[in-house]
């Protein structure tokens, strides 16, 4: 669930303490991107939007081609979504030429509307929680659909390394091979 940044004071001035959110963590929004790798025509329509390419005939490059790591590259590209449109629909020719069109419903992979990550509640940082991104990913035959959110920790991730107080983990929720 989004919340309001939080303020350090009120507005009398009186100083205001932080609070964790509710726990677990749950969400009302969220944002989306889509990614097609080593697939031919890729197209995925969520929420009314398009991703993907227009020629149906226009070929992705392979994950290993792209510059970064998944973990760098798979984004959300459209914020504030509200939970959940109808399914997404994807429409794509695996590199062997194979066509395939599957229906990801986001809203069953995400039925009980759980913010997934890797943070502790002891290690959750005070403050505001932002909305959860959610991308899907088609490579070749399979369809992944990865979670990731922004949470400040109270711990650092490298030890001596001022702003590493943060984690940003991309999180597998739901996969399938076609």
């Amino acid at each position: 669930m989004a919340m309001t940044p939080t303020r350090s004071t009120s507005l009398d001035g009186t100083a205001i303490t932080p609070t964790i959110p509710e726990w677990p963590l749950k969400f009302k929004r969220h944002a989306f991107g889509a990614r097609c790798y080593d697939t031919i025509g890729c197209q995925v329509t969520y929420n009314g939007l398009r991703h993907g390419v227009e020629d149906a005939d226009r070929v992705s490059p392979p994950l290993s081609d792209a510059l970064g790591t998944p973990d760098q590259i798979f984004r959300a590209m459209h914020l504030s979504i509200r939970n959940f449109p109808p399914p997404a629909h994807v429409r794509w020719r695996s590199k062997d030429g194979a066509p395939h069109e599957a229906e990801v419903d986001i809203g069953t992979i995400f039925a009980d509307e759980l913010i997934l990550h890797h943070v502790s509640r002891d290690d959750l940082a005070t403050g505001s929680l932002q909305d959860p991104a959610i991308i899907l990913v088609v490579e070749d035959r399979t369809i992944s659909v990865y979670m990731r959110i922004f949470l400040s920790t109270k711990s650092f991730r490298t030890p001596g390394r001022e702003h590493s107080n943060f984690r940003d983990d991309l999180v597998l929720a739901w996969s399938e091979t076609y």
